[in-house]
This record gives structure tokens, sequence and C-alpha cells, in this order.
């Protein structure tokens, strides 16, 4: 099975004119430790999955008030002082009509018909919508330092709706929706990798978990490679301030306009731990003759070259993937908490988890028996 760039954000999951920002909902510029000037009304469609509870937490510490709309059944237990409406987005909408809000905040659109029912539904009674898209949006990442303006992927029948096997296409309809119903008023994000503490999937635990487990440890590819993420606490800050600011456009939410390096990224975690850890770099040739799949075994990496070999679980001319352009949402107030900041959250919150990481099933990340087997194959070609 090819492993490609839609499969791995599907696991998970610029350059440009400068956003508009409208004066009405200017919040403190005080990095969020005190609360907003203006208190806001703010609607969660979600909210309590991986990234959602981020921006829950940054909206209530800067002193706006929450609603919760979802199911009811994903960490139905967090915050109990917000108040929650429980319905379906998909046919259920019944406990959102006749409310108002300030705006909403969209973490669970992947089809376009089921965020129209919703967009609609709100249209006269919020003022800002905030859909959470993907860089899975692009239509294909041949160029370095994509912008928003890069050309989309595209859908033939936009009536299917399996967002399983069309996630790119389908997420570039639903920001069509909203921007359709919302003009001057929508706010869409572009999230490439999400890497932090909440991460229902283990793929932000992994570097950081093996990292401090120590030992050998097998490091992929050239320590030069570039690999671009960003932390959902920085996530959350934009998305807050973008409310609160009454931010207008389309914003990549992606780490640094200068990527870290693997070797960057391996030796930040690895100044946040006391493990005795040792790296030892194999090359991408290698790991796919020892069938080692990035993004799966290896999460997060992806190699940028334009000739991978045919059958390799890479997709062709895939170069920029982690050198995404986040210039228009830096000019925007996107702000990156240091690399230490994220490891740590991170192998905290595995710790304090009954399960120890090393003999956890997971379905990304290289088990330690096979990482000990490639790492001993390579020893051996090297003679």
């Amino acid at each position: 099975m090819t492993w490609t760039r839609r499969d791995a954000i599907k696991g998970l999951g610029a350059v440009g004119a400068a956003a508009a920002l409208g004066p009405m909902r200017a919040g403190a510029a005080d990095g969020g430790q005190v609360a907003a000037q203006a208190p806001l009304r703010i609607l969660f469609i979600g909210g309590t999955g991986f990234i959602g509870p981020h921006m829950v937490r940054r909206s209530l510490a800067r002193g706006h008030s929450v609603t919760l709309f979802n199911r009811g059944r994903t960490n139905p237990h967090l915050f109990p002082e917000v108040e929650k409406l429980q319905g379906d987005r998909d046919g259920g909408l019944d406990p959102l009509r006749g409310r108002s809000w300030d705006a909403v905040i969209d973490t669970s659109g992947y089809v376009p018909r089921v965020v129209r029912d919703s967009a609609e539904l709100l249209r006269e009674n919020v003022h800002r919508y905030v859909f959470v898209s993907s860089a899975d949006a692009y239509a294909d990442f041949v160029k370095v330092g994509i912008t928003e303006d890069y050309t989309l992927d595209t859908i033939d029948d936009p009536t299917i709706e399996d967002a399983g096997r069309y996630y790119g296409p389908l997420k570039v309809l639903c920001e069509r929706v909203v921007q359709e119903l919302y003009p001057g008023r929508a706010t869409v994000l572009r999230p490439g990798w999400i890497v932090g503490a909440g991460d229902y999937n283990p793929i932000s635990s992994y570097w950081p978990m093996r990292v401090h487990h120590g030992g050998e440890m097998l490091a992929p590819g050239r320590p030069e490679y570039p690999i671009q993420y960003i932390d959902p606490h920085d996530l959350a800050r934009f998305v807050i301030k973008a409310i609160e600011d009454d931010v207008n456009g389309t914003f990549n939410m992606v780490g640094p306009g200068s990527p870290l390096t693997v070797a960057e990224f391996l030796y930040g975690i690895r100044a946040v731990t006391t493990s005795a850890v040792r790296f030892t770099w194999v090359p991408d040739d290698f790991l796919l003759e020892m069938n080692v799949g990035a993004q799966t075994d290896l999460p997060i990496w992806f190699p940028p070259r334009d000739d991978y070999p045919t059958g390799a679980p890479f997709e062709p001319g895939a170069k920029g993937f982690h050198q995404i352009s986040g210039a228009r949402a830096v000019a925007a107030g996107l702000e990156y908490r240091p690399l230490a900041d994220t490891a740590r959250s991170i192998i905290d919150e595995y710790l304090s988890r009954s399960t120890p990481w090393a003999t956890t099933r997971r379905r990304f990340g290289l088990s330690l028996e096979r990482e000990a087997e490639v790492l001993a194959a390579w020893r051996a070609r090297q003679g």
C-alpha cells in the first residue's frame, strides 16, 4: 500500500496580502495573560477533541463566554463550567435555532453539505465564522514556500461525501461554502502537522517519548531535512486573537518560515530530558529498502525529495511538504512557543498515563523491537 500525504494528514489530518484587521474587537496586547477588553460569546462546533480544548481554554482565559455544540460523545467530562448543547451537525441543529453568538469556531467540518447546514442556520446570528481546514487543501506540494493562493485540490463529483478518500478536495469545498455565506466575515485556517499535548493519536507523542526512552535511536534521512509543525496552543492563540481582532482571510497554520531541520527537532527534544539517547542517522534509501514507512512508522517525517524510487511510500514531487509559508499568519499575529515547551508538555502528559509508553501498542511509530531490527540491519550493511 502506498502511503501518500493524503493518508498522512487524514491520520491526524505565506507571503501574500496582509489580512484585513477590523478595529471593533481589538483585544489587549498582553499575550493573553489578562482578559480581553470586550468579552465575546463564542460557539464551538465540536470543541472536545484534540485542538478544540486548547481553543476553549484560551477563550475562557481571555474572559469570553463559551458554548459547546456536539454529540456529547468525545470527552464529555471536559468543561463542566460552560454551556453545552447536545445535537448533531448532520440533521440535528435545532438546539442552535434562535440563538446568537459573536463567532463560531468550526473544528469538525469535513463535508460541504453538512458545513452549509450550520453556516446557513447561523448566518444572520453570528458575526464571524472560523473554519479549520487543512494544508491538504492544496493540489500538491511540488513548490517550496506554498502560499494561501496556491492551486487547490479538486474533485470531479462534488456530491461525493467520502471524507476518508477525498479529504483535501472536500475541505476546499467546505472552505468555499463558508466564504460564500460569510463574505468579509470568514476566517479559514489551513494547518499542517499539529503536534502537542492532547493528541488522541500517538503521532505527537512518538518523537518526544522515543527520545525520553533513551538508548540508541533511529534518526531518519539527513540531519538537514526540514520538518514543520504547529503547536495546538499556538493555533488556539491565533484563533482567539483572530476573533478578538476581527481578522479576515485564509491562513496557513504552519511552523516558522525557515523550518526546523530534523536534527534541530530531535536535539531540541533531547534538551528537555535527562535520558541518555544517541542518534543513528539512517538514509532514506535504506529505510525504503527495509519497508519503513514515512508518516506511519516515522510520524511527521517526509523526505524532501523529487526522485523517490518506484513503489516508495512517499508521493513524488512533495518537496514542499514541510516548507509551506506561514508568513501571512505571522503578519496577522501568529506566534510560536519554543520547541522545548511543546516537547515537555507532551512528555509530561504521557508520563501521567498509567500505560508505559514502551509497551503501548500504537498505530503510528516504530515499535522498539522493529527499530532495533532496522538499526541492526544498517550496522550490518555498514560492515
